[in-house]
């Protein structure tokens, strides 16, 4: 029987740094359907579900989802843990996939390849990324893991950054799990250097760009295509060059044991 594989896409309006950013516009939609767009572009994805609030404020992401015909889910705006828990249970998963929703520029190959590697080794991962540690370029997130292993998540973390990020327990506790890595083939590390993520109004410049350049010849342009792009027109990497290798991990080095000093930077 085959496993019933749950992609669960988390998303809000709320951001600090760049309020709405999911809504942005992009290739004349919503940022956030352009993403959903190259998640169900994966064959190996199972059921796509945005997971969004219950807030008021978040009404409009569930009513884009169900124009869109895209499954919505809402729970706890800030235990994201529980969030991803709950969709999952509701729609009896096996294998839940979490991708964030800021990384519209996100490879569909990648995902299916990422979700290969778990399946191939089902009996030997309980989890398993690509970015523990990280390679690709920042923006890629994929982090699969089986049910059970959720739902041990779940019943057990108790930190705030565990609640908060959803799978921190499960990387910090490889003597619990078992814990897998997807590395890029390449040979290459571009996780501080290729910053493909959304949060600052210099990324959603860059992004813009990206897809104004690829988007009409081919939807679902992947890694390589934007690679190649980014050589022959390197300025566009300048564009929110000053944030990469920025992400979460830079408030909470004292309490990461996993995460090394150097995955991470200040903001300028």
């Amino acid at each position: 029987m085959p496993l019933n594989i749950v992609t669960v896409i988390q998303a809000r309006r709320g951001s600090s740094r760049l309020p709405g950013k999911v809504l942005l516009p992009l290739a004349s939609k919503p940022l956030l359907i352009r993403m959903a767009e190259r998640v169900l572009h994966s064959k190996l994805c199972g059921t796509v579900v945005i997971a969004t609030t219950t807030h008021s404020e978040d009404d409009e992401i569930e009513e884009l989802c169900q124009r869109e015909h895209i499954h919505c889910f809402r729970g706890h705006a800030t235990d994201l843990l529980d969030r991803h828990y709950q969709c999952a249970l509701l729609y009896k998963a096996d294998v839940v996939l979490k991708i964030p929703s800021d990384c519209p520029l996100i490879d569909s190959a990648l995902i299916d390849r990422t979700i290969r590697f778990f399946l191939d080794n089902i009996g030997q991962y309980d989890y398993v990324s690509n970015l523990h540690p990280p390679s690709f370029p920042d923006g890629n997130d994929v982090e699969a893991m089986t049910f059970a292993a959720l739902e041990k998540t779940w019943k057990e973390a108790t930190r705030p950054l565990e609640r908060e990020h959803t799978t921190p327990y499960l990387w910090e506790n490889p003597d619990v799990f078992r814990i897998g890595n997807f590395s890029w083939d390449s040979g290459k590390d571009y996780s501080m250097t290729h910053r493909w993520t959304i949060d600052y109004p210099e990324d959603y410049l860059f992004i813009s760009r990206i897809y104004e350049e690829l988007h009409s010849a081919n939807p679902f342009f992947g890694l390589d295509d934007i690679l190649n792009l980014l050589e022959q027109k390197v300025d566009l990497l300048k564009l929110n060059s000053r944030y990469a290798g920025v992400n979460w991990y830079r408030n909470h080095l004292d309490e990461l044991k996993t995460i090394k000093p150097e995955q991470t930077k200040l903001t300028k």
